[in-house]
């Protein structure tokens, strides 16, 4: 980490980096924002059901009533699997397109992979399991194997429907049930329905002029073509040693994929837009000494200092990586007497200073200036997802890796039977990696993935969400009765994901257990109650659209979109810590009188 002066006493020109910032954004901006990754030719309408790591496996449809289906077999799945076990929920279902758990860690098995937030904080129920990670980061491949230890731990494979995609839900009155149809033909009636679907399933694919033209060998991260490239995801592609492999995208997935495919292909080519930011990740093998020491509670302790951290509550930084690094900056600086607008402008100048370092850093370790030049990010922190990597920016100093930058032309230009071509050269390779990440800012309907989705008197849940969430406590919304949301919408969120995923399915399982419990047959939250909580909300929700608005486009932003409060990639965030919302949750759970919820029995 590098040091710092107090925030009055500036080493920059602060207004200078102000303009070369919002230089950078407009000259990235397009006018049709994320609509440009929405696929133009029909050829690619079966690349998001494929499957290159389970064959499909034949099976009759099932009718049956359960208590509880679960959407979604990922860390969200899994949590909510596990947490119904705890609240004594024995009867039900959990059912994922793919062909095992994991959600993204199933998918996304390309060479290099790892997580990029500490694995002590990221793999859940690690006390519960008995395990620690190897790593400070984990790979890919040991946090898949944990999906799969949660699912044996708790018996969730016996409770699984695999390779199986949700048709409809809608909710029968005269039963109050949901009815469950999925594309295997099965008719589910289920009470209670988790949608743990998450955000990172639908691979994206940028609409490039061409792209179904080309001749080549081409491939998504999310689908990694093994049997053309060889190797796994430790690397060891030898079948690339006389190929020219391209990769469009430079995000966090390139980060690691890039100087995987340096080390064994001919040649590789980036296009990079924006260059991300990029910071030494410091991976090690964990201490076995520390490992021993632990205490019970560990993990739940790390992950809560973590979200304390990154909250600007807690100067007790036990973390100690980059997604810690400008609020342990800002914090001993904080006084109480202080207004808000000091705050911003003290996270503002650590901000623009942490990014300094980062730039001297991309000059001292790449050799060519031009090409450093290239891989600078000019923007504030946290306005795309910062990436951490210990030889990314080293893999540019290889004479067999070529960065083309496209940030003139706002993209790629187009796509050929044999290349890609940008600022009208054509580079002819043998491959395309599409590293372009997953669907997260496209409509709901086709995130999920459902066409009929249907409450109370046949209403769309689509149509009752269209001009913005309408939730209490995130979790649950009127006139959609023992339907619950493990995700961002509207509430206490984290950038650890899976700390998230858990307290909230920890919450609906305690709904769901006390549904249960006194013979509750419909669960649902007034209307008064969603009113009030989306009241209370705006009163108590960041707002960050000025702040995003600045930003170079990204799924941050929409790609640049003009957006409104509560419109970005983590819904309607409420202003404190994570750990505070948890707190009012429990304190709602413990007077146990279901607040805000009708009931029929």
């Amino acid at each position: 980490m590098g040091s710092h002066t107090g925030s009055d006493e500036l080493d920059f020109d602060l207004e200078a980096l102000k303009q070369k910032y919002a230089f950078e954004r407009d000259r990235r901006i397009r006018t049709d924002a994320d609509k440009q990754y929405v696929p133009s030719a029909e050829d690619f309408a079966g690349y998001y059901e494929s499957d290159p790591w389970t064959e499909r496996a034949e099976r009759d449809p099932i009718v049956e009533q359960i208590d509880l289906i679960i959407l979604g077999g990922g860390f969200a799945g899994l949590m909510a699997g596990a947490r119904a076990r705890e609240q004594g929920v024995e009867d039900f279902r959990i059912v994922d397109m793919g062909g095992d758990f994991g959600g993204t860690w199933y998918w996304n098995r390309y060479p290099g992979i790892h997580c990029d937030i500490e694995s002590y904080c990221y793999l859940p129920l690690l006390d519960e399991l008995g395990y620690v990670p190897k790593q400070k980061y984990s790979t890919g491949e040991e946090i898949f194997e944990h999906c799969q230890r949660i699912g044996k731990h708790f018996g969730l494979y016996e409770k699984a429907l695999f390779q199986t995609e949700i048709d409809s839900l809608s909710w029968d009155e005269d039963s109050e049930r949901w009815n469950v149809h999925t594309d295997r033909g099965d008719r589910i009636a289920a009470r209670h329905v988790i949608v743990a679907l998450g955000r990172y399933n639908r691979p994206k694919l940028p609409g490039i002029a061409g792209i179904s033209k080309y001749q080549g060998a081409t491939f998504h991260t999310a689908r990694w073509d093994y049997d053309y490239t060889g190797g796994d995801m430790h690397g060891g592609m030898d079948k690339l040693a006389d190929k020219r492999v391209a990769v469009i995208g430079t995000g966090a997935t390139s980060i690691q994929v890039i100087p995987k495919l340096a080390e064994d292909a001919g040649h590789v080519v980036v296009f990079q837009r924006t260059p991300s930011v990029v910071a030494p990740r410091g991976n090690h093998e964990t201490d076995p000494q520390w490992a021993k020491e632990l205490k019970p509670g560990w993990a739940r302790e790390r992950r809560e200092n973590y979200d304390s951290v990154v909250s600007y509550r807690e100067p007790n930084d036990i973390i100690k990586d980059w997604w810690t690094e400008l609020p342990s900056r800002v914090v001993p600086q904080l006084r109480p007497d202080m207004t808000l607008e000091t705050v911003e402008r003290i996270r503002e100048i650590e901000d623009y200073r942490i990014n300094n370092e980062l730039r001297a850093h991309v000059d001292e370790v790449v050799h060519d200036p031009e090409t450093a030049a290239k891989l600078k990010a000019w923007y504030r922190w946290n306005c795309k997802r910062p990436t951490f990597h210990d030889g990314y920016l080293e893999t540019f100093n290889r004479d067999n890796v070529t960065l083309v930058d496209v940030s003139s032309s706002k993209g790629v230009e187009r796509i050929t039977e044999k290349g890609v071509v940008a600022d009208g050269v054509e580079y002819p390779v043998d491959a395309i990696v599409f590293a372009s990440g997953f669907e997260i800012t496209s409509e709901m309907r086709r995130r999920y993935g459902i066409e009929t989705f249907t409450g109370r008197d046949g209403e769309s849940l689509y149509d009752h969400w269209q001009d913005g969430v309408k939730t209490l406590h995130g979790f649950a919304t009127n006139n959609f009765p023992n339907l619950y949301f493990i995700g961002f919408y509207q509430g206490g969120v984290s950038a650890n994901v899976t700390s998230m995923f858990d307290d909230q399915a920890t919450h609906i399982a305690y709904l769901i257990g006390e549904a249960q419990r006194r013979g509750i047959k419909a669960l649902e939250v007034s209307a008064e109650a969603q009113d009030a909580y989306g009241n209370w909300m705006a009163e108590n929700a960041v707002d960050r659209s000025d702040f995003y608005a600045e930003c170079t486009p990204g799924y941050y932003n929409n790609e640049g979109a003009k957006m409104v409060r509560g419109q970005s990639h983590i819904g309607e965030v409420y202003k404190g810590s994570i750990n505070e919302f948890n707190d009012m949750l429990a304190q709602w759970r413990e007077r146990g009188d279901l607040a805000g919820f009708t009931t029929s029995e």
